[in-house]
């Protein structure tokens, strides 16, 4: 994709949507490191539901540690790979407490030393929380980023890396959201709704779908 049709793509979606929101529900950057560590190979539906009543209780690494791994569980039994998850958040939280003072760091090298926290949980954060132009490349903007061939790529990193040197800078705070939401409501995996996309004539992709007859 050129430059500039990189720019218009962007041009449009922030038109159609000037301020995205990511639509996990969290209170505070603590909760959204929670509710993001969870959401792997799950979806931000089934965590919001989970984490509704746990947010009640728990905004802090302090109450995360008190709340403790089983009574965690009992939260969020719902969401694919709970115990495991159950236990990174709580080793997560007492790194928090012992080496952060309980604060949420705003770098990715710190972030990235948390349990369960990698490079996209990271990236969401930073985002999210802290205003960083960064790139969380979940499946979602994986398949747009190769499908319009703005940034092919083989794996998120590579993806992710291309992604951040092609984003005009105007466009890089909130790229991320329109990239995901695009993926996520319109260039869907199986049937993505091409009639109605905003930048259709911009998408080099071969197998459009059509309105039909």
């Amino acid at each position: 994709m050129k430059k500039a049709d990189i720019h218009e793509f962007f041009r449009r979606l922030e038109e159609r949507d000037p301020e995205p929101k990511g639509e996990l529900d969290y209170i505070n950057p603590y909760t959204l490191v929670v509710a993001v560590a969870l959401s792997a190979q799950a979806t931000d539906i089934g965590v919001n539901k989970a984490t509704k009543a746990l947010f009640k209780i728990v905004s802090t690494p302090e109450e995360m540690v008190a709340l403790g791994e089983e009574k965690l569980k009992g939260y969020i039994k719902t969401i694919g790979l709970f115990n495991t998850k159950a236990k990174n958040v709580i080793k997560a939280a007492q790194m928090l407490v012992d080496d952060f003072g309980g604060v949420v760091p705003d770098n990715r090298e710190d972030l990235e030393k948390l349990a369960g926290v990698g490079r996209k949980t990271a990236n969401v954060v930073l985002n999210i929380a802290f205003g960083h132009p960064t790139i969380a490349v979940d499946t979602h903007l994986f398949r747009v980023s190769n499908r319009t061939k703005m940034a092919p790529g083989k794996n998120p990193l590579q993806v992710e890396l291309k992604l951040i040197k092609k984003i005009p800078k105007e466009f890089s705070r909130h790229a991320h959201h329109w990239l995901i939401l695009h993926g996520r409501y319109i260039c869907k995996a199986r049937t993505p709704n091409c009639p109605t996309c905003p930048v259709e004539d911009l998408c080099v992709f071969k197998e459009k779908t059509q309105l039909p007859n």
